[in-house]
């Protein structure tokens, strides 16, 4: 019970600590703890603490006499993370259309971001039975093959599974896994993450050779069969190789896997 109350306090905290920093405007940009207050409806105690632990982390700065506060430079920092993430979506653009037009499937452009991969963009197939993950849908970079596709380009995709050695995973099974992705290409799922879902995938490299993430064609078992599945590794490879020369990547410069 003291667990589950102390869980509970700590969600409130994040909740009024990102409706704080929600209270921002680009007209109202710097704010006293008074403006603050109103808006956010916090007491002063509180509001005074929770910008204290904001500010500590960057978040929020102070200054001035009033004291007002404005965003600090971590908001830019993933502000930064976000727009590269969109920044991608605009270069791939072209690719995807060019893999939903020839597929008829859902085609996804995913990130890695830490232990996830991330959807920053997906074009939906028009069929009326298809697949979609949703811009922002996140999951583990160990699941599917949107995200082994991922880490099988990693410099060390140990680090990736230290929690799963205690349970029944077949850590070393994994990553010889990963090492035959890595020399193929491409992965294939079936039926993994969603019941009768097939998933085809390949990595896509940034100009330091890099792998920033996946591009993915979704389509349900009873349109992919084996000889679609070959035609979407090959047009996803052709794709995959453009979205990475667009991002400044050249395939006679050796892949520096990524940690």
């Amino acid at each position: 019970m003291e667990t589950a109350e102390k869980a509970g306090e700590g969600v409130r905290a994040v909740d009024r600590a990102l409706d704080i920093l929600m209270a921002f405007t680009a007209t109202d940009h710097r704010l006293t703890a008074g403006e603050l207050a109103r808006r956010v409806d916090l007491s002063r105690p509180t509001l005074y603490r929770l910008l204290r632990t904001l500010e500590h982390k960057g978040f929020i700065v102070s200054s001035g006499e009033p004291q007002r506060f404005e965003l600090g430079p971590s908001v830019a920092n993933l502000a930064h993370v976000w727009g590269a993430c969109l920044d991608i979506a605009s270069v791939a653009q072209p690719m995807m259309r060019r893999l939903w037009e020839a597929t008829g499937e859902t085609v996804s452009l995913l990130v890695h971001q830490g232990r996830s991969r991330t959807c920053v963009a997906e074009l939906q197939s028009a069929q009326p039975l298809s697949f979609k993950r949703g811009v922002g849908y996140s999951t583990d970079v160990t699941l599917g093959a949107s995200g082994r596709v991922i880490l099988a380009h990693t410099a060390l995709p140990e680090v990736y599974l230290e929690d799963k050695g205690a349970t029944q995973f077949d850590v070393a099974s994994y990553l010889k896994q990963l090492a035959a992705i890595r020399e193929r290409g491409y992965e294939i799922s079936r039926d993994e993450l969603i019941q009768g879902a097939v998933a085809v995938a390949v990595p896509y490299f940034d100009s330091n050779g890099r792998v920033k993430g996946s591009l993915a064609v979704f389509g349900p078992s009873v349109r992919m069969d084996a000889q679609r599945v070959d035609a979407c590794v090959t047009l996803l490879k052709e794709e995959g190789a453009k979205l990475s020369a667009a991002l400044g990547y050249a395939d006679k410069v050796p892949i520096r896997r990524q940690g």
